[in-house]
């Protein structure tokens, strides 16, 4: 019986191993700030965003009317992008380049370049289909990832429970 109980010890350490191991992937970098607005499907600005998989918006201040935080840490704004994966799933990033950030305490915003993103300073690009991971380029750190939930008519983004 106690062979039993260490293997399941060792089994349940090893996944703890793996699930701390991969959170440290993500960006831990980026100041967090108050994020949660909703977009509405209504809104005729967003229309490809819902209605067009591999699509993304940028929110920024002047989308303050859908709520908090659409302007993004140090108002480099948010990316909200249509994954296309099971019909309506979305992701949403900060802009604000993680690599720049911590090596060089700026804050610069990426350009969307179709399903990524391209930093103008460091040259890093992050793939929105792989949660913001950089794919090429300096950076090591994930954009900053927000939560997104799809209701039928509008998509919430937010970082708070």
């Amino acid at each position: 019986m106690s062979g039993i109980k260490i293997r399941l010890f060792f089994l349940i350490t090893a996944t703890m191993l793996f699930i701390t191991a991969c959170e440290g992937d993500k960006n831990e970098v980026i100041p967090d700030i108050t994020v949660d607005f909703t977009i509405l499907s209504s809104d005729p600005e967003f229309f490809d965003l819902f209605f067009a998989p591999g699509s993304s918006a940028i929110l920024s201040s002047s989308h303050r009317h859908l709520g908090l935080g659409t302007a993004g840490f140090d108002g480099n704004g948010v990316i909200v992008y249509n994954t296309g994966i099971r019909d309506f799933e979305f992701s949403a990033f900060d802009r604000t380049c993680p690599h720049c950030y911590v090596t060089e305490s700026i804050s610069i915003a990426v350009n969307i370049d179709g399903v990524s993103a391209l930093c103008p300073k460091c040259s890093t690009v992050y793939a929105f289909g792989a949660s913001g991971m950089p794919q090429s380029g300096p950076g090591q750190y994930y954009l900053k990832n927000y939560r997104t939930a799809f209701s039928g008519s509008s998509i919430r983004v937010w970082n708070r429970k």
